[in-house]
């Protein structure tokens, strides 16, 4: 629909998900959280998806973070009970969506825009993109799991950094500090995404799935045994065969996600 906060395109095996605010630089309100939950809830069900691409509508930003007048009124809390924990319950399902998902960063990434992106498994930026974590400028902190992820992606000492100063970092730091994983001309920025979920759908559904959930879990469990139950079965399925199959008989394969 034309008037939701994420509008959602399925174009093959890739669904792409646009934020929809441009006007308020696609700052999250709650409408656009509920959206975002319903676009992820309608995806996972959809067995003909197998990759998503999350950007932003507009030309200037990705997202600015959380929408400060949906929550500047809360009591602190109720701030804590609704705002703070839907936050983190909406994001998680979109990091443990079973596809891929591919943040195609377009301009700002600001506050728990940054967070949304880093929900993500893989990251791209448009070379004019600008990234920040400004919570402590307004005597708050990161909310949505920024704490957590930031360090994981560029280590502590540079998270501390964002996140301690607030100061805004470019798309080319960005890259040298292993934010994103690659950045490109913004007119050819959503391209490259779908090109890179192509990529991973023309692949087997269920070893990628299999292989994102190994990586987002290995610090939980044991990941030398849960790669051998993985392994095997991934081997057993229609799709295994037919990968070798397709290798032994020198033609592409054609996975069914079975």
């Amino acid at each position: 629909m034309a008037d939701s906060k994420i509008l959602v395109s399925v174009r093959g095996p890739v669904a792409v998900f646009t934020l929809n605010r441009p006007k308020k630089l696609n700052a999250i309100d709650p409408e656009m959280l509920r959206d975002l939950e319903q676009a992820v809830v309608e995806a996972e069900a959809n067995s003909s998806v197998r990759a998503v691409v999350l950007t932003g509508a507009g030309d200037r930003a990705f997202c600015v973070g959380a929408d400060i007048h949906a929550w500047a009124a809360l009591k602190p809390l109720d701030m804590w009970r609704y705002w703070i924990r839907e936050g983190h319950r909406v994001l998680e399902r979109l990091a443990r969506l079973r596809y891929p998902v591919i943040a195609a960063i377009n301009g700002y990434a600001f506050g728990g825009g940054l967070e949304l992106s880093l929900a993500a498994d893989i990251r791209l930026a448009a070379d004019s993109a600008t990234f920040a974590m400004p919570e402590v400028s307004i005597s708050t902190v990161p909310g949505w799991g920024g704490t957590i992820r930031l360090p994981t992606a560029i280590g502590a000492a540079r998270a501390k950094e964002m996140m301690l100063t607030g100061r805004r970092i470019n798309a080319q730091i960005a890259d040298a500090w292993g934010l994103v994983n690659s950045v490109h001309p913004r007119s050819h920025l959503l391209q490259e995404a779908e090109k890179l979920a192509l990529a991973i759908a023309n692949n087997a559904p269920v070893a990628v799935q299999m292989t994102k959930e190994l990586i987002d879990r290995r610090d939980a469990v044991s990941s030398v045994a849960l790669e051998g139950l993985a392994g095997a079965l991934a081997a057993s399925t229609a799709d295994g065969r037919e990968g070798v199959a397709s290798f032994s008989e020198r033609r592409d394969p054609i996975f069914q996600g079975e």
